[in-house]
């Protein structure tokens, strides 16, 4: 699907009913809804009913989603996912950073991809090929299992810790999409709402989740969290009013 650019200026994706469905499920306060809810509250993001039909059909045929007893159940692989949703808990900053060195090498493509992925979710950043860094301020250790070709370390201070920050973020970069995606979400058209909150919780996973200390003023992805959440949360009310 090409990308489209909202009145805001950002570049968003458009989202397929599927993801759609997955986005509000993952949403609600249970990842069950009836097909009545479904309908509702997909119909309430701009998608035609007989398109989330299809797309909840294809779904339930990939294991995507369960159905018994007139209900749908979201798959716990795809539930996983609400964690994007939240803020990671987080320490006072002593000044130490996590460090993981990559030190095997002619690895299959896709083994390098997969811990490529890992490193993310784990909110690290790579300095360069091999070398993986975040400040030691999260409330979690790094996996003992992380990858048997990889070296977890632990970090002095560094001397110059913005200026390392830099290099490691592009934090501007995602401040001005967040500011123009909470801009996007403004608009009173409910697709094109919930497009730019969903492309808003895309970037929400690539919030680093730093120290204070190494944040800009006024960091808008704190109000882009909020703002999503609070959006999303209407799909909550609205299973729970819904009746089938």
């Amino acid at each position: 699907m090409k990308s489209t650019v909202t009145g805001s200026g950002v570049m968003v994706r458009p989202v397929s009913a599927r993801s759609a469905l997955i986005r509000i499920l993952i949403a609600a306060d249970s990842p069950t809804m009836t097909s009545q809810q479904i309908c509702a509250a997909t119909t309430a993001a701009g998608y035609p009913e007989a398109t989330v039909r299809v797309a909840v059909s294809r779904m339930v045929a990939a294991g995507e989603l369960v159905r018994a007893r007139r209900v749908y159940t979201l798959a716990p692989h795809l539930r996983a996912r609400r964690r994007d949703l939240l803020a990671p808990h987080t320490l006072p900053w002593q000044g130490d950073w996590e460090q993981v060195v990559i030190i095997a090498t002619g690895r299959p493509a896709a083994d390098r991809a997969a811990l490529r992925a890992t490193l993310l979710s784990l909110r690290l950043a790579e300095l360069r090929e091999g070398v993986w860094m975040r400040p030691a301020n999260l409330a979690r250790d790094l996996p003992d299992d992380l990858d048997d070709t990889t070296i977890a370390l632990r970090t002095r201070a560094v001397d110059d810790p913005l200026g390392l920050r830099a290099r490691l973020w592009p934090l501007t970069e995602i401040d001005h999409r967040a500011r123009g995606l909470l801009e996007a979400i403004e608009t009173a058209d409910p697709a094109a709402r919930f497009t730019a909150v969903c492309a808003g919780l895309d970037l929400l996973t690539t919030d680093p989740a730093l120290p204070t200390e190494l944040l800009p003023a006024d960091w808008a992805i704190d109000a882009l969290r909020e703002t999503t959440t609070a959006y999303l949360g209407w799909f909550q009310e609205l299973s729970r009013d819904t009746e089938d």
